[in-house]
């Protein structure tokens, strides 16, 4: 079975080899049909610290690394990056 691969925005780097990545998802309501936003965060490990807040990433999960981690940073969007 594939590992499962989504993508975020790091929303904070501050611990070490971490970072929470929240990941947004829309849907339409079973009952009302609107549309609604939904996010959640994702503790994922960054071996190298090499990513910051406001970068898109991909995260895929992976077995778990500590109490909070079970999904690690694979790599970031081109297209978001700054020079």
């Amino acid at each position: 079975m594939p590992k499962r691969t989504l993508q975020g925005v790091v929303v904070s780097d501050k611990q070490d080899k971490t970072v929470v990545v929240r990941v947004d998802r829309r849907f339409t309501h079973p009952i009302y049909k609107k549309t609604i936003r939904q996010s959640k965060n994702y503790h994922a490990h960054d071996e190298n610290n090499s990513f910051k807040a406001g970068d898109q990433v991909w995260i895929e999960e992976s077995k778990p690394i500590s109490k909070l981690k079970r999904w690690t940073v694979v790599v970031q969007d081109e297209k978001t990056k700054t020079a």
